[in-house]
């Protein structure tokens, strides 16, 4: 039975701390599920688009140039590398399977905190997602221009200006490319949850044939001795390039921000998450062996785009390169597309609960999606990625994912502790040796983040803290609930 008591007068001393701890019941947020002002989202994504949400999350700008700075660091041995940052990837994703297939609603592991550690940490937690989401929107939206750079160049022989294609700082005035991938991801959200899954469907199935079609030529040039010295650099090697590809990995979780539009979310998310990490990484170890069978490690360039260099050197021809910025191109824009949406159901739920401003929380009765979020969302991204230098701002969307794994992985113990006979259809396994693992994982990488990145990350916590407890907790769905949980 849930210990349900009425909240603490304002002006009480003891109240502050009861109320910053107050947490929403389970059953309020599955009840809740879909309910928007003005509409409800539509449940229509069953498991197949929803494992292509979290691909699409997932597999993106990544693999297309993270080889050029991970060999250099493992040698050969870097497919064991994308191992251990798959598995380490694997002790959150086990954590995001429970949780979602027990509390199925859009708020991902915002709303998971809230209904194990209270409406602080979950603020906080939605807070860092706003931060993961939002300006890594921004980021990969940056890189768009330069593949589509190389696209326009390799078919008609014309390139956009530097000054109208690169980010400020970095030669440019304005990225207009930036811009315009944010605008068109926009417009497919625009048309409704399944729309937009449909075409992210079609875009996930084309930058998976482009990385296949790049292992079928690549393995033409395939070496054997380019694995004679399998792990010149040692363990300390293979350590440190996987912690540089753990964030080839973060994404996954996007499927857990559609909990609200699935048609099973119970059944279906757990194993779309898990579904998801698995082709990613069996994906990310082939076409890792591959680049390596077919060029000698020590070739390998960070300034380089490493697999359109090796189709072009096993192949003699440019157009498999151009083929392959066409799929980086799609890839990103596939990347776009799932991350604006699951920024802007995270702000669906959090302005449900009155955090934020319940202009979030719209939903149009015609098309099921959050209309005015989508665009608030979108304008917001895509002028932040054309005309403002991202530098380490883009770098702490490392640090606000790995604080939310992290809070996902407690959160699970917690609900075991306190809601032992809730229905789970999936468990994590050997929890909480698991779940403690994957807290470990996470607090190990950020502690490995530059300092001016946990300065980037300590401001953008102070801002969220002042608008929480200026706004936020004043005007809480769940402070005016007739019982609030403590």
């Amino acid at each position: 039975m849930l210990d349900q008591r009425t909240p603490p007068a304002e002006g009480d001393p003891v109240g502050l701390g009861a109320r910053l701890m107050r947490r929403k019941p389970v059953e309020r947020l599955v009840a809740e599920g879909g309910q928007g002002e003005g509409g409800t989202l539509r449940r229509s994504l069953g498991l197949w688009q929803l494992t292509m949400i979290s691909i699409g999350a997932t597999l993106g700008t990544g693999i297309f140039v993270v080889l050029g700075e991970a060999v250099p660091k493992a040698g050969p041995a870097v497919t064991l590398s994308f191992v251990i940052a798959g598995v380490t990837a694997l002790f959150s994703a086990l954590s995001y399977a429970e949780l979602a297939g027990t509390i199925p609603v859009a708020g991902s592991s915002y709303s998971y905190a809230y209904a194990t550690m209270g409406e602080l940490v979950a603020w906080v937690c939605g807070w860092c997602l706003i931060l993961e989401y939002g300006v890594s929107v921004a980021a990969v939206a940056v890189g768009w221009g330069e593949y589509l750079n190389t696209l326009l160049d390799g078919t008609i022989g014309v390139t956009i200006p530097d000054a109208l294609s690169a980010p400020p700082g970095d030669g440019g005035i304005f990225n207009l490319p930036a811009l315009i991938v944010v605008l068109l991801a926009m417009v497919f959200l625009l048309g409704g949850a399944r729309e937009s899954a449909r075409a992210n469907t079609i875009m996930v199935v084309v930058k998976i044939v482009s990385l296949l079609l790049f292992c079928a030529i690549g393995f033409k040039g395939f070496q054997s001795g380019n694995y004679e010295h399998f792990m010149p650099l040692g363990m300390a090697g293979v350590s440190a390039a996987g912690a540089t590809l753990f964030f080839s990995y973060i994404g996954f979780d996007a499927a857990s921000t559609a909990g609200e539009e699935a048609t099973n979310a119970q059944r279906d998310l757990p194993r779309a998450i898990m579904l998801s990490l698995v082709i990613v990484t069996a994906l990310y170890v082939l076409v890792a062996a591959v680049a390596v069978g077919a060029r000698p490690w020590k070739q390998f360039s960070d300034t380089e785009a490493t697999l359109a260099g090796i189709m072009k050197d096993v192949t003699g021809q440019s157009v498999w390169a151009t083929l392959l910025a066409a799929g980086a191109v799609v890839a990103i824009a596939s990347v776009v597309l799932t991350v604006l949406y699951g920024q802007t159901r995270i702000l669906f739920a959090m302005a449900r609960d009155g955090l934020v401003p319940k202009t979030f929380a719209k939903v149009h009765p015609r098309t099921g999606a959050p209309r005015a979020n989508t665009v608030i969302v979108s304008l917001f991204c895509g002028v932040l990625a054309a005309a403002i230098p991202l530098g380490q701002l883009a770098d702490a969307t490392s640090i606000g994912t790995l604080f939310a794994f992290a809070l996902v992985n407690i959160a699970v113990i917690v609900l075991r502790r306190t809601r032992p006979d809730m229905k789970r259809t999936f468990r994590v396994p050997l929890s909480p040796v698991l779940p403690v693992l994957g807290f470990a994982f996470c607090v190990w990488m950020m502690g490995s983040l530059s300092g001016i990145t946990w300065i980037v990350f300590g401001a953008w916590m102070v801002v969220g803290l002042v608008f929480y407890f200026c706004y936020g907790m004043r005007r809480s769905r769940l402070a005016s609930a007739p019982g609030a949980q403590k």
